[in-house]
C-alpha cells in the first residue's frame, strides 16, 4: 500500500476529519488525524479508532507499523503553535 491509499481509507472512516495525513513508505507509515470525534475519548480508543479501517490490510502484510496521532482539532491548534 502507498499513503494516498491509505488515507482514502482514512478519509472515508472519518469524514468530518479536519485533517488526514500520512506518510511513509515499505509498509511503515505515519498516520496524523483531527477530528472532533476524539473529544473526550482515551488515547486508546482514538487509536483503535483509526486501526479499524486499517486492519484488514495490517492482516494481510500490506501494512508493517503504524505510528499515529490521533488529535481534537484545539490539540491539533495548540501542536501547529508551537
Amino acid at each position: 500500500m502507498n499513503p494516498d491509499e491509505i488515507r482514502i481509507l482514512l478519509v472515508e472512516a472519518f469524514p468530518e476529519a479536519q485533517e488526514v495525513q500520512v506518510t511513509g513508505s515499505g509498509g511503515k507509515f505515519q498516520v496524523v488525524v483531527v477530528s472532533e470525534r476524539f473529544d473526550g475519548m482515551r488515547p486508546v480508543a482514538k487509536q483503535q479508532s483509526v486501526y479499524g479501517p486499517l486492519n484488514p490490510h495490517i492482516a494481510s502484510g500490506a501494512i508493517h507499523a503504524v505510528s499515529m496521532q490521533t488529535l481534537t482539532p484545539e490539540e491539533w491548534r495548540k501542536i501547529r503553535l508551537f
